[in-house]
């Protein structure tokens, strides 16, 4: 077989790099080595900034009408009296950005949702498909593919291992994963059970004795997660958590009926040295795991799909291959901030039961601004700066019509904005870039300003906005040599 990209691996970070280049008809193909999609809700959260993400790959709406808010998190004392607490922040959305809090939507809804996408754009997983290994050269990735149906060959230009923890593809590599045990292990399972309110989040306990109820959105399920003796076995069937939850809670009238998921797991956080060896990228838990607190796993494993994609769609069009190396400059110090924070999140529940959740999780103020991607001609005092996420705003079309910036992403083109212009377009247009004027008399109109506050515009500034909707370049002078080189490259 031959394909363009091979990606190993179909959950989330495999399913939004599908999805990514299938709507800019790159060739590829999707394997997994399981014989069916993942069923439990090990992720649970997305972050604002992922949400923004989903939106452009049209499956946002379609995920808030699956899930739901999160709930307030009632936490029980030894006397049976309780107190509740609002741990997740919520903000009001607004014009700059759309989606002022995470959503909670387990991750068997969020990786279905993804595949029903990606069957409307043509392409689906092959499940029970399985990496036994591969080599490369200069022009090409061999993979040797294990099916039902007998081992395969699949020959691609470029091979992504989104495969897990555990990569096959990372350890074929021989990069190496540094980084520590946390001394923490854990189970969570998905249970359907009586006796508690659908209302709230149930904690009770601290330390090693803890236990949390919740009761997760888009489904009749409650996820089950405490944690569990570093050594040892630990009872996981139906009667076994049965116990612990009665143990752990002290109450009797909490009545499991069925357990449809459960796993137990020791955490680390670990970083690859490498996201890139010649023709062949590691992506999401392949290239980094870290413990679950703050809800960041799925949403980094999807923003790193979010980075590769385009950048390996500009290359198969002619774009430096050079592009390619900016992912993992980009995406690696972004992990290894997040399994930071991560682990100090962990710390923090452990030592002190502290659960809350605020605009650091979120994502929004992530960005890439010491890029070698990202030009900024504009002073020091601009309120936004190159290597950011660029802001969403309404727009007026000359029409009559309303736009929101966003809604120009879904082309999956570069983007630049001529803020009332005053002369023609000094770059020509071409392949994949679209020209947009905004200005009282342009084809798009900032009426109420939101764009100009949020971006510091003045009368003449450009910015070019890269495919995934970061900030390329700010400048002044639309006839900079830096623009015109830099697009003039990629």
């Amino acid at each position: 077989m031959h394909t363009d990209i091979l990606i190993c691996g179909a959950g989330a970070a495999g399913l939004t790099l599908a999805i990514n280049l299938a709507r800019r008809n790159v060739n590829f193909l999707l394997i997994d080595h399981a014989s069916e999609p993942f069923g439990g809700s090990r992720g649970k959260g997305i972050q604002p900034r992922t949400l923004e993400i989903f939106e452009a790959l049209d499956v946002a709406d379609r995920m808030i009408a699956a899930g739901g808010r999160y709930p307030s998190q009632r936490h029980y004392a030894a006397d049976g009296g309780y107190h509740d607490e609002v741990s997740v922040q919520a903000s009001a959305a607004t014009p700059a950005e759309p989606y002022g809090e995470p959503l909670m939507l387990p991750q068997h809804l969020t990786e279905g949702i993804l595949r029903a996408r990606l069957a409307e754009l043509g392409h689906a997983p092959r499940y029970g498909h399985a990496l036994l290994g591969f080599e490369q050269d200069a022009n090409s990735v061999r993979a040797c593919v294990a099916t039902a149906a007998g081992e395969i060959e699949v020959r691609a230009r470029y091979l992504v291992g989104a495969d897990g923890g555990r990569s096959t593809v990372r350890k074929t590599l021989g990069v190496d994963f540094p980084g520590e045990s946390l001394n923490a292990r854990a189970v969570v399972a998905d249970l359907t059970l009586s006796g508690l309110t659908r209302e709230v989040w149930h904690r009770w306990g601290k330390g090693a004795g803890q236990i949390s109820l919740c009761p997760l959105q888009g489904t009749t399920l409650f996820q089950l997660q405490m944690p569990i003796p570093l050594e040892g076995e630990f009872d996981l069937s139906d009667a076994g958590l049965a116990a612990a939850i009665a143990e752990r809670t002290g109450r009797d009238d909490i009545e499991v009926h069925a357990v449809h998921w459960r796993s137990d797991y020791a955490m680390s956080a670990r970083l690859a040295e490498r996201y890139r060896v010649g023709r062949v990228f590691l992506a999401g838990d392949a290239a980094h795991v870290h413990p679950p607190t703050g809800g960041q796993g799925l949403n980094t494993s999807v923003q790193d799909a979010w980075n590769l994609g385009w950048k390996l769609a500009a290359v198969l069009r002619g774009a430096d291959d050079a592009l390619l190396d900016t992912y993992e400059e980009e995406r690696r110090e972004i992990a290894a901030g997040m399994l930071g924070m991560s682990t100090c999140l962990l710390d923090a529940a452990r030592e002190r039961g502290d659960l809350r959740r605020g605009r650091e999780q979120q994502q929004l103020d992530l960005g890439y601004p010491a890029s070698s991607l990202s030009i900024d001609e504009r002073g020091d005092d601009a309120p936004l700066r190159a290597g950011y996420r660029a802001p969403d705003a309404p727009l007026l079309g000359a029409g009559g019509q309303p736009h929101r910036l966003f809604s120009l992403l879904k082309s999956g083109d570069w983007i630049m904005l001529r803020y009332e212009a005053r002369a023609t377009p000094a770059i020509a247009p071409r392949r994949s870039l679209r020209i947009i004027d905004i200005g009282k008399h342009a084809e798009l109109r900032d009426q109420e300003d939101h764009l100009r506050t949020a971006y510091g515009f003045a009368p003449g500034d450009i910015a070019l906005l890269r495919p995934d909707g970061y900030l390329a370049v700010l400048t002044h002078d639309e006839s900079s040599a830096a623009l015109t080189a830099y697009i003039s490259r990629l």
